[in-house]
């Protein structure tokens, strides 16, 4: 019986995370046709909250429209706000969907001031490699 009660292992008590104060972060909206992501970090570029039309519950074609997209912002501004205390951000934004302006509005609306918009999005410069010429 000793032996048994020496192999029924005790939970181990998990230290509290201390808070982490972030003034200043950044922003990183994706706008896809399909979905739209929206991401705050700090001023490094680590990670400290996101949601994506997706995770807040619309699926399918509605992933891609602007109202999914603002709810998204929603969630991550709140969740950013609360647990991390962020006051001014960067915007950087990403691809062609309808989400863009929506979550710039959205971010702006909810007392976060906004420093500088910036547009990363890929521009392609050479493009691909073209058919061979037809033979006729």
């Amino acid at each position: 019986m000793a032996e048994v009660e020496s192999l029924v292992t005790k939970p181990v008590s998990k230290k509290k995370k201390a808070k982490r104060s972030v003034p200043y972060g950044q922003v990183h909206i994706l706008a896809s046709f399909n979905n739209t992501i929206v991401t705050f970090a700090d001023s490094k570029g680590a990670v400290l909250t996101f949601a994506s039309a997706g995770s807040c519950g619309f699926r399918g074609s509605k992933k891609g429209t602007a109202y999914a997209a603002q709810v998204a912002a929603e969630k991550a501004t709140q969740t950013a706000k609360q647990q991390f205390g962020i006051k001014k951000v960067d915007i950087y934004v990403k691809g062609i969907g309808q989400g863009r302006e929506s979550v710039i509005r959205t971010v702006g609306s909810s007392d976060i001031s906004i420093d500088k918009i910036i547009d990363v999005t890929g521009v392609p410069h050479g493009g691909v490699r073209p058919r061979k010429a037809r033979r006729v």
